[in-house]
């Protein structure tokens, strides 16, 4: 399975969002990871619709976004089409699963269903064949340039086993403390969309580091 790296906007300057969408785009990056949090269901405030809005504007780049929201149903819609290429939104929160799917399907998005580090593997399992990816979270979401949390490697391996034994094609993302090292961890148990943030932002070579996370690199 191909590996991809979504590139987390909490990192960029947003000052100069469009020059730095710009330089993922001419860095080989293949997606901007895009977290919505609403200070209810995490204890943080991002940015929302607007932000969406003119990102898309300047970019044909995939705008992977991430509901840390309480109720994700109420506005699928409005961030569809605002230009949202995949929607991933928590099994925790308040919203029907099923029902928030269907909608973020009916919107012509692809869905992605959240866990976070306390929650088992096997809540998302029935849900596998209605989903195009599983995001893992390898820290609790919330905030930023937290480190990864390693008992989250386990829950990785057996969401793709589970894939792998059901015969789908569902990409597994993991976001939280991915950088050189703990790529190779994540891809080995089954990843293949990893989110990274400071770790591509502040690399000096941006290209090198994005693809240190989709293979191993020599030293």
């Amino acid at each position: 399975m191909k590996n991809y790296v979504s590139a987390s906007v909490l990192s960029a300057d947003m000052l100069e969002l469009g020059k730095e969408i710009k330089k993922l785009e001419d860095n080989g990056i293949d997606m901007l990871h895009f977290d919505v949090m609403d200070g209810i269901f995490v204890p943080n405030i991002t940015f929302g619709i607007p932000v969406l809005q003119q990102v898309r504007k300047v970019t044909d780049i995939t705008l992977d976004v991430h509901l840390m929201i309480a109720d994700p149903l109420k506005y699928v819609k409005r961030f569809a089409d605002s230009g949202a290429d995949l929607i991933s939104f928590h099994i925790e929160s308040d919203s029907d699963t099923l029902e928030t799917i269907k909608a973020i399907k009916e919107c012509g998005v692809k869905p992605a269903l959240a866990i976070k580090p306390a929650t088992p593997a096997e809540s998302v399992f029935e849900y596998l064949p209605y989903l195009d990816m599983v995001l893992v979270m390898t820290v609790e979401p919330g905030f930023g340039g937290q480190s990864f949390i390693t008992e989250t490697v386990d829950k990785i391996r057996a969401v793709r086993q589970k894939i792998t034994e059901l015969g789908l094609d569902v990409n597994v993302e993991v976001d939280g403390g991915i950088n050189g090292v703990t790529s190779g961890t994540v891809r080995e148990a089954g990843a293949n969309v990893l989110v990274s943030g400071s770790y591509l932002f502040a690399a000096g070579n941006m290209a090198k580091a994005a693809q240190s996370l989709k293979e191993d690199m020599p030293c």
